[in-house]
């Protein structure tokens, strides 16, 4: 499980992870949740597995999802996982059933684990009573937090490099506008860097300083 406030960076770092997966040996289902009921997400992860009709009855869908990846697990050597991003929007009776998806021969084998990312309010709704059974398989947590002001540095000097520009563009007062303003999130970093360019180049200044971020910030926030 995988939480953190909006704009942390959950869904860049599944996709790092992933990206790093060599398709040949894994076959990772990914899907965005939604607050629909437990067959619209049966839909969605039968639809990444190319099955696009499998009818309407819940243990249908089960049935078949479980086949085709025990077809993946022993017909084609492959490990398979289902990434659930924005999973703290799921509903609870979804919870209440989702484990029955990851249980293979009597809920001996491993063929399905689930990763669920989300926001910190996914932790409070695996708390609630019909949801324990899924809280329980739960084996390993992570929550992304906001960087700190080094860190937000060495960040902003990446991404200009990325963009071809090989000069730190923001002053020392600057980076720390934008590490407070964004409380080190990533999402809401990227918003006020990329304003206060925009407010410098306005006022023609080749250096980006809190005033910059400042006004940004009015803009934007």
């Amino acid at each position: 499980m995988v939480t953190g406030e909006i704009g942390s960076g959950k869904s860049t770092a599944l996709r790092y992870v992933i990206g790093g997966l060599h398709p040949s040996e894994y076959r990772v289902i990914f899907v965005t949740a939604s607050s629909g009921s437990i067959l619209e997400l049966y839909r969605q992860i039968l639809g990444e597995l190319g099955v696009d009709n499998a009818g309407a009855s819940r243990a249908v869908m089960t049935r078949r999802i479980k086949r085709e990846i025990l077809e993946l697990v022993h017909g084609k050597k492959m490990k398979v996982a289902v990434v659930i991003d924005e999973a703290s929007l799921l509903r609870l009776e979804v919870f209440a059933e989702l484990h029955t998806l990851t249980q293979f021969e009597q809920d001996s084998k491993p063929f399905l684990p689930i990763v669920l990312a989300g926001q910190a309010n996914l932790v409070d709704n695996l708390r609630y009573r019909n949801c324990l059974p899924m809280a329980s398989r739960v084996v390993a947590r992570c929550h992304l937090k906001g960087i700190d002001q080094k860190t937000m540095e060495e960040y902003l000097r990446h991404h200009l490099a990325i963009a071809g520009v090989n000069r730190m563009l923001f002053d020392e007062a600057a980076v720390t506008a934008i590490h407070q303003g964004s409380g080190g999130l990533f999402r809401k970093a990227n918003h006020l860097a990329r304003g206060s360019i925009i407010a410098a180049a306005r006022s023609e200044s080749t250096l980006v300083t809190a005033d910059h971020v400042r006004l940004a910030n009015t803009e934007i926030f």
